[in-house]
């Protein structure tokens, strides 16, 4: 797992060398530090929404979801705490 920091201060989650498995618990570690209204962005190599839904139903009504790039070769996904 890859985090950095993006202009803005927001960190990014790059998954595209984490093996699948470990991408939900990556991006959990992540979101559980950040305080309501705070957000992160996540690289993917494809589209994260099986990500989407795992929160979806996980955590229903706390996250934010905006896609930032759909592809072909890249996704990036901004994910807050509502």
């Amino acid at each position: 797992m890859k985090v950095a920091n993006a202009t803005g201060g927001n960190a990014v989650l790059d998954l595209r060398q984490t093996p699948c498995r470990q991408r939900p618990l990556s991006v959990f570690q992540v979101f559980d530090r950040l305080a309501p209204g705070e957000a992160f962005e996540v690289v993917n190599d494809h589209d994260p929404m099986g990500l989407f839904h795992y929160l979806q139903t996980a955590i229903p009504g706390d996250f934010t979801w905006d896609y930032l790039v759909r592809g072909p070769q890249e996704w990036r996904v901004r994910i807050g705490r509502a």
